[in-house]
């Protein structure tokens, strides 16, 4: 006898409540693949700043320029993010917050700090 799947047939991901700590491991995710695909830009504009002392001037006129900015706030919150992402699960490999609480209250920190980190961190700079 032929049993019926019980699995849904339609699956529609925004109903899907996901728990912090998934959002925590999809955002450390799409941060490293953001930091991976931002790799070619930061060695065209390292390989053009060792080039000559004009081209020098163009990577630095090209790393100033506005129309960047949002580009390098992006950047600035995928490495924030996947440092400090890093961080907790490197902790979790040697057993340290690995209980209910704690797991969620690192997820949670590591959500909640990036941002602030990244609004000090922009403040210094500009």
């Amino acid at each position: 006898m032929i049993k019926k799947s019980e699995r849904p047939v339609f699956l529609n991901l925004f109903q899907i409540r996901l728990p912090i700590v998934g959002i925590m491991s999809i955002a450390h995710r799409a941060a490293g693949i953001l930091l991976f695909i931002s790799i070619p830009f930061w060695l065209y504009v390292l390989e053009l700043s060792l080039s000559s002392v004009e081209d020098f001037d163009r990577a630095a006129s090209l790393i100033k320029s506005l129309w960047l900015l949002p580009f390098y706030i992006i950047l600035l919150w995928a490495l924030i993010h996947h440092l400090l992402a890093g961080i907790r699960y490197l902790l979790l490999d040697i057993d340290i917050g690995i209980e209910k609480p704690a797991f969620r209250y690192t997820a949670q920190s590591v959500l909640y700090a990036t941002p602030i980190l990244v609004l000090i961190l922009l403040g210094v700079m500009l």
